[in-house]
């Protein structure tokens, strides 16, 4: 298992080593699906995981934007 960051790992031994919420087998993209739909963080913790936090929520959005920051793009 490696933490990659606040509340987010990958094991290997978790859905097929995705990112996950730590202690839980949510992907991360899952969560980040219901944000895209128009899901508030409070509905998603009511009707999709309610043993999730606010901060699960907010840790997956800080990590989609850490990957978008640090992305290379190179235009052809």
């Amino acid at each position: 298992m490696v933490k990659i960051a606040d509340r987010i790992i990958i094991d290997p031994e978790i859905c097929f080593g995705k990112p996950v919420i730590a202690g839980t087998r949510i992907p991360v993209h899952m969560v980040l699906e219901l944000l895209g739909e128009g899901l508030t963080p409070q509905e998603i913790i009511e009707k999709c995981y309610s043993h999730l936090r606010e901060e699960d929520i907010l840790a997956c959005i800080r990590y989609a934007n850490s990957l978008v920051k640090n992305e290379e793009n190179y235009v052809v």
